[in-house]
């Protein structure tokens, strides 16, 4: 069924949708390689719109073209772009398979408040399917719509296919492609736009080629294309003075009513290390609409691109090593050796490296680079890795693209959990500074909720190595001081922590009965904890009028009931009853003697 325009819905699009005069030509993709560009396309108007002669307004619903490729010639991408009077015809078919545009544009023209269209589609699967051969786009219906346009003549409708295509003959080359909807003449009658992220390296060869569309071949008055100032021609086909005039430069066909296919060369208007080329067109009288411009320039250039592939890091250190690759891809010369590489953390330049081998096109290098990080850097921080960089931000190669040259990644260091210090562990001295201490209330502490492996080493290197075990941690004997180490184990990193083993000198405990009767119990003053403990201990007896009797020391035996200090007792044993004895420590810890009573019997 055919599509009816509703005039009135047209109007309100007039007004509301069209409100912008038209879309800049800008940048949309850019090949490197050994590449080169062709169009296709053709007309559905059936004479020029500007010589009627007054046979009725209509216009065609579909046309053919035919593509013509070398059979060394492979296709690497095809765009078709269509475009006509009115809103837009946005349901179209290219040899039967349906389209429905990825972009499209729109302009308004001011002289006349018309509306025009324009529509984009990428269809390289399509067309890399059919190679050469007739390609035909239908249902491309405007002819509802086209009489309101006849007045002024600017009816036409067209369409085109871009095929950039790759050969091995061709030379190293670099495609841009420009598209957008913008137009002179019709009440504009200059248009002035830059194409730039262009690479001019050599201009041999360099060519410039235009889709634009409602061109007139009988309309000249002031109508001229330049670059840098330059007018371009191709006479006879495209004169100076009407350089949009229904022509095909593919085919030498004049007879592309209201639409032109163009390609001029331009090695005579760009030099070397140019960067953007200024397009300027003039028009005092035909409407003219550009929608594609597509450059090709020689462009014998690498381009230097870089990844990070792989970071190794170590739990607690400063030094990590990163895997990384350099790539010269999307070139078109060799990326020489000794290119340099630098390297930063967050911003600060940490390391500096270069590629080794020259790469061809396409081709790679990969290389392993260790770092110390200065201190400062923070627990997170970007790594980033810049080749063609001297360190300073600056590069020492031209580059078809100086703005794809890093790669960065965020960098999380392994850092071990902060165990707080731990208090020493203090029991009582067993005899000559021994104590056994029970690790388990610790070690359980330390696992905490989450239940963490803990394991304790005599050793810091044993627990930074997680071997050699205390096994026996519920009876853990030391000579103190001793410091063992719990090694944690809180994935990616073990937290490591140290403890100090002491013992102290317990107060000794008196038993202070005496059974002096030889049957092995009791037999003399027994106070525990006293001989391997306080080695410099003094120890008096006194009877109950407080004349001294003995005096004991680590060098004598334990008191049995003798008297060896009374002269007039010397020798003899002490009668059953209560004496009174005081102990000397001599330990700072215990400056007062220790006093108190004993009991001894013979029984």
């Amino acid at each position: 069924m055919k599509r009816k325009y509703n005039y009135f819905l047209l109007w309100l699009l007039h007004f509301f949708v069209f409100s912008a005069f038209g879309q800049e030509i800008n940048l949309y993709e850019q090949f490197n390689g050994r590449f080169d560009f062709t169009f296709i396309g053709n007309t559905l108007n059936q004479f020029e719109n500007n010589n009627l002669g007054g046979v009725t307004c209509v216009i065609n619903t579909a046309s053919t073209a035919t593509l013509a490729l070398q059979p060394t010639d492979v296709i690497e991408k095809a765009y078709l772009y269509w475009a006509g009077s009115g809103p837009g015809d946005f349901e179209v078919k290219l040899n039967d398979v349906a389209i429905t545009p990825d972009r499209t544009f729109n302009l308004v023209q001011s002289s006349s408040n018309l509306l025009f269209f324009s529509a984009f589609k990428d269809i390289t699967s399509q067309v890399q399917a059919t190679g050469n051969g007739e390609y035909t786009l239908s249902e491309l219906d405007l002819t509802e719509i086209i009489t309101s346009y006849c007045g002024n003549g600017t009816n036409f409708a067209g369409w085109a296919i871009l095929i950039v295509y790759q050969n091995d003959t061709l030379p190293l080359n670099q495609l841009n492609v420009y598209d957008g909807l913008d137009y002179i003449g019709g009440g504009n009658p200059t248009l002035d736009f830059s194409l730039d992220n262009l690479n001019v390296i050599d201009a041999e060869g360099a060519k410039i080629g235009f889709i634009a569309w409602e061109g007139d071949s009988f309309i000249a008055v002031n109508e001229t294309l330049r670059i840098n100032g330059v007018i371009l021609s191709n006479p006879p086909l495209n004169p100076a003075d009407n350089a949009f005039n229904g022509t095909n430069s593919i085919t030498e066909s004049n007879e592309l009513f209201n639409m032109d296919l163009d390609i001029y060369p331009i090695q005579n208007n760009i030099q070397p290390g140019d960067q953007s080329a200024e397009i300027s067109l003039t028009s005092d009288q035909d409407f003219v609409m550009i929608n594609t411009v597509v450059t090709k320039l020689n462009s014998q250039i690498p381009d230097a691109t870089i990844s990070i592939d792989q970071i190794y890091l170590t739990c607690n250190s400063a030094t990590l090593t990163v895997d990384y690759t350099v790539y010269n891809l999307e070139a078109t010369n060799p990326l020489p050796a000794n290119t340099p590489i630098a390297i930063y953390a967050n911003a600060l330049l940490v390391g500096t490296t270069a590629t080794t081998t020259v790469l061809a096109v396409n081709e790679s290098e990969s290389g392993s680079i260790t770092l110390v990080l200065p201190d400062g850097i923070p627990a997170v921080f970007e790594l980033l890795f810049a080749v063609d960089d001297t360190g300073n931000g600056l590069g020492v190669v031209i580059e078809i693209n100086e703005d794809n040259n890093t790669a960065s990644q965020e960098v999380n260091q392994l850092i071990s959990p902060l165990i707080p210090p731990l208090d020493a562990l203090v029991v009582c001295n067993e005899g000559f500074s021994k104590g056994t201490f029970n690790l388990h209330p610790l070690i359980d502490e330390l696992m905490g909720d989450n239940l963490l492996e803990v394991t304790a080493h005599e050793t810091l290197l044993d627990a930074e190595l997680g071997c050699n075990v205390i096994l026996n941690t519920g009876n853990y004997v030391v000579t103190s001081p001793q410091t063992i180490y719990f090694r944690i184990e809180n994935q990616p990193c073990a937290s490591i922590v140290e403890l100090a083993l002491l013992v102290k000198n317990c107060p000794p405990t008196v038993y202070n009965f005496i059974s002096a009767n030889g049957d092995g119990l009791n037999d003399f003053f027994f106070v525990d904890g006293l001989r391997e403990i306080f080695l410099n201990f003094e120890i008096e007896i006194y009877n109950r009028w407080g004349k001294l009797l003995w005096k004991g020391n680590q060098y004598t035996e334990d008191w049995r009931g003798e008297v060896t200090t009374e002269p007039s007792l010397y020798g003899s044993l002490a009668p059953d009853g209560t004496y009174f004895y005081v102990l000397y420590l001599n330990d700072t810890n215990y400056p007062e003697a220790l006093q108190g009573f004993l009991y001894i019997t013979r029984e």
